[in-house]
């Protein structure tokens, strides 16, 4: 599959996916939303991929949403008037899909329902969408050049990327708005001071820096595991009451159990590597349908 924003790299089953509009800085379009949510929906089924990280082409991660295109710059369709009920019962039409629901949004969902892990290497600017695209993704690498901002405040808009979850759940709802509301951009330590970001990196070792942190999580390990245990953490910390995780981590634990587990157990007593056959392509249980 070949892509006019993005490229598609896998290597030694790390997936590099690149931004790459770099003239414009890597700004967002339709086309690139589209393009992002085909990306990882082929990489969370390519048992090739083990982790993905996505970062910019040239010296941005992403400058927002491209803001130069001509109608509706977010690509929806005013004709429509869309209630809460449509965004409940309607949610897959096509009208609704395509001409009601947040571009940036469906993003962030495609990589939430992921079972690799991500880890965005955040090069340069990041604002607007290019900022609440990466809180889906599970560890933000800083570049010491990276600026991020949420500067919808500026544009008389209001969060995306489905980022009202996302962010107070990362920083505490205390920083997440003072950072909305305020529309400031802001450097890596400030980020980090914050919580948002793992770590902060020299500009020329930042993506080195990621796929060695990539091969942490996936050298000598489960594909089952560590995608049943990725949607489990960030999943279950969102429920009502542990029950909900008890219930969840049972019948994980019996089905890994009986499948790589075995194998996991084996290589522990016999003292040599593990080689785990499970897919994640092939999951024995996926209770999440989105």
């Amino acid at each position: 599959m070949s892509y006019n924003t993005l490229k598609y790299e896998v290597a030694d089953r790390v997936l590099t996916l690149t931004l790459n509009r770099p003239e414009a800085l890597n700004a967002f379009t339709v086309e690139m939303a589209h393009e992002l949510i085909a990306a990882f929906e082929r990489a969370s089924e390519d048992d090739e991929v083990g982790a993905v990280i996505v970062t910019g082409e040239g010296r941005a991660f992403c400058a927002g949403m491209d803001l130069s295109s001509e109608g509706n710059v977010f690509g929806l369709d005013e004709t429509q008037s869309p209630t809460l009920s449509d965004m409940t019962e309607r949610l897959e039409d096509p009208a609704i899909r395509d001409g009601v629901r947040d571009t940036g949004g469906r993003v962030t969902l495609a990589i939430y329902n992921c079972k690799k892990p991500v880890i965005a290497a955040i090069n340069g600017a990041a604002v607007g969408i290019g900022a609440t695209m990466t809180l889906a993704m599970d560890f933000r690498l800083a570049s010491e050049k990276a600026r991020m901002g949420f500067v919808f405040g500026k544009l008389g808009i209001v969060p995306e990327a489905c980022s009202s979850w996302f962010l107070p759940r990362l920083v505490g709802p205390q920083q997440a708005l003072e950072w909305v509301l305020s529309a400031d951009i802001f450097d890596a330590a400030e980020g980090l001071r914050g919580g948002l970001f793992r770590s902060i990196h020299a500009p020329e070792s930042l993506l080195e820096d990621a796929r060695k942190l990539a091969h942490r999580f996936i050298d000598g390990r489960s594909p089952v595991a560590v995608a049943l245990t990725r949607q489990m953490l960030i999943r279950n910390a969102a429920q009502n009451h542990p029950i909900e995780a008890h219930r969840i981590d049972s019948l994980a634990m019996f089905h890994a159990s009986v499948g790589d587990g075995k194998e996991g157990v084996a290589a522990f007593l016999e003292k040599r590597d593990p080689a785990f056959e499970g897919k994640a392509s092939d999951m024995p249980f996926w209770p999440w349908n989105q």
